[in-house]
């Protein structure tokens, strides 16, 4: 299919509407949405009955990236403090140290079992090593799961901020893996200053977008904070002071 304006605005708005679809659909049924998305995407691709192709990997890395940013964001924009702060600690732990020993014990079960060398395996742990805060709201706040203590927050908290450390887990094994005379150690300072630097300006920027929503007189900074554009501009922030 010739990917023409016509052929772009028909197929988007067929897309559009499957998705509002499954959307409402999952929250009746209580199954993810995510996995109704995939679905959706798996039969109008190139291999599905839609028999859309695509190949070009630097456009999806872009949407990609737009994408995380977002997913961060909205991992911490639903994540209310009052009802994390008692299981802070515990959550933080399963965010950090619970994605990384999930991603070792993959990696090496899978370089084990499917013979796949040792950073292969742990490129694929390192993928699927974190839960998705997507679904794990959809479960929880669309059916009647009852669980106790805090056991909830603990599992929202932990699924709404395991994003960075699985990120960080992907990218440097996969650098390793296209380098494998790369040191595992030297990743550490920069584990180290990415943590410490987005965790820094992520709270100041959310400071400021609070201050800003609340200012009454700054109205154009209402709208600008109102809006997806302070993802943006705290991930150019962090990425330019990074790459310093």
């Amino acid at each position: 299919m010739t990917l023409s304006v016509e052929n772009i605005l028909l197929l988007g708005s067929v897309l559009l509407f499957v998705s509002i679809v499954a959307s409402k659909t999952s929250f009746k049924l209580g199954v993810p949405t995510l996995i109704l998305f995939l679905v959706v995407g798996m039969l109008a691709g190139s291999d599905g009955p839609g028999g859309i192709y695509f190949n070009d990997p630097r456009l999806a890395q872009f949407l990609g990236v737009v994408a995380l940013t977002f997913i961060l964001f909205s991992g911490g924009l639903d994540t209310k403090w009052e009802s994390v702060k008692p299981v802070f600690k515990q959550g933080l732990s399963l965010s950090t140290l619970g994605v990384l020993i999930t991603a070792l014990l993959v990696g090496v079960f899978t370089s084990y079992l499917l013979g796949y060398t040792l950073a292969e395996g742990l490129l694929l742990g390192a993928i699927v090593s974190s839960t998705d805060a997507a679904a794990v709201f959809s479960i929880l706040r669309t059916r009647s799961v009852g669980l106790k203590g805090n056991l909830r927050p603990t599992l929202e908290f932990e699924s709404g901020s395991n994003d960075p450390m699985a990120y960080f887990l992907t990218i440097s094994m996969t650098f390793i893996v296209l380098n494998p005379d790369t040191s595992i150690l030297m990743l550490i300072p920069k584990f180290l200053k990415g943590m410490i630097l987005g965790g820094l300006c992520g709270f100041g920027m959310g400071k400021a977008m609070i201050w800003l929503i609340n200012k009454n007189t700054a109205r154009c900074c209402r709208a600008l904070s109102g809006t997806h554009t302070f993802p943006c501009l705290l991930y150019l922030f962090v990425h330019r002071l990074y790459w310093r």
